[in-house]
């Protein structure tokens, strides 16, 4: 089971590697020369995956995490409605 979770961990992290790849390359482009329409649709869209997935990643951390209070009580962190 924990070398199917390392493997998944990795494809993920090179996953997310790629993806900030492509950003700066189109990033660099749009400073350099400009992009096309479609590269354009392709920077906001791949952007958007981005942030979904740090705010992803930042709910599950918090998801997992517990407040001790001075008086010692324990309380886990709730999402906002």
């Amino acid at each position: 089971m924990t070398d199917d979770r390392t493997y998944n961990l990795r494809r993920i992290i090179l996953e997310f590697d790629q993806l900030i790849k492509r950003i700066n390359e189109l990033s660099r482009k749009s400073k350099e020369t400009g992009l096309s329409e479609d590269e354009k649709a392709e920077q906001t869209a791949l952007r958007n995956e981005y942030r979904a997935l740090v705010v992803g990643n930042l709910s599950a951390q918090l998801d997992t995490m517990k407040i001790k209070y001075p008086d010692g009580t324990v309380k886990d962190v709730k999402k906002s409605k």
